[in-house]
């Protein structure tokens, strides 16, 4: 299934994408996609009504986060060999971890703010897992059974206030609009092999990142288990699991968002995002 939620801002309403691409209207049968939608069972319940009886959104309604019950997002640093060397960084021995604020949530097509004294705002497009029920402990070749999905995410980064402020990453990875999700969560079951997922961005239709999950240096399941050895992962959390190569900060000289700019990223078969960067309040 490919889920998501529909229309304004803050009053969304559930639904799915049907085979034929159609947006379905799912809230005749739950309020929303939440915890319960996101478990075994509620994957279980949704897959088994047929999408034909369901009505047809007309027009092209804005498109919000597919799930909600987000506790925390987890970012991996630094998981393509190639994107290490171009940011100048060691390759990582361990999965490099670093949190996104809640409040950095963000619609797929919804504009990107860049945050005050923003001076080197900077692209990401990475694929991101949903956990869909608890998972602490967990062996690696259990993990991917507690995800609930797969989803495209963008690690917008501010690298100035992410590497020459002090201290964390985390400074630079949580402002406002800087972890837009989507534009739908596809279930568990439709992506037979997450190591083998092409992920692209364009900056204003100029190809900046192309490359695949198979360059991942630590895979899907490696990171849901090393991760939950240190924290309780819970349904609606976010992994997202490092960008490729071709990242602002990687060229030669390094190039940054601007008001302006148009952002276009994907991952195969998890749809397609597009943000407008806009300048924020002064």
């Amino acid at each position: 299934m490919k889920l998501v939620r529909h229309g304004a801002r803050g009053r969304e309403k559930p639904g799915l994408i049907d085979a034929q691409g159609r947006l379905r209207d799912l809230s005749a049968h739950c309020a929303d996609i939440g915890w319960a939608e996101l478990s075994p069972a509620g994957r279980k319940r949704l897959a088994a009504i047929d999408p034909a009886t369901l009505p047809l959104v007309r027009g092209k309604p804005r498109l919000g986060v597919p799930f909600t019950g987000i506790s925390k997002i987890v970012g991996v640093g630094l998981n393509y060999r190639d994107h290490a060397k171009e940011t100048g960084a060691a390759i990582p021995a361990e999965p490099v971890l670093f949190m996104k604020a809640t409040t950095a949530i963000n619609g797929p097509c919804d504009d990107i703010v860049l945050p005050r004294g923003s001076t080197k705002t900077d692209w990401e497009a990475e694929l991101g897992l949903v956990i869909g029920r608890e998972a602490r402990y967990v062996p690696e070749d259990k993990a991917l059974s507690y995800l609930a999905g797969y989803v495209c995410f963008h690690d917008v980064s501010e690298r100035h206030f992410q590497k020459e402020r002090g201290g964390g990453w985390d400074k630079g990875k949580g402002c406002d609009t800087f972890a837009p999700i989507g534009p739908w969560l596809v279930t568990a079951d439709e992506v037979k092999d997450p190591q083998r997922l092409r992920v692209w961005c364009e900056v204003n239709g100029v190809m900046r990142q192309d490359s695949n999950t198979d360059q991942m240096i630590f895979s899907c399941a490696h990171l849901v288990s090393y991760i939950s050895q240190f924290m309780t992962l819970m349904p609606g959390d976010v992994i997202c699991t490092g960008t490729p190569p071709g990242v602002g900060l990687g060229m030669n000289p390094p190039q940054f968002l601007k008001a302006g700019d148009v952002v276009r990223l994907g991952v195969a078969g998890l749809g397609e995002q597009c943000q407008k960067v806009v300048a924020g309040r002064s």
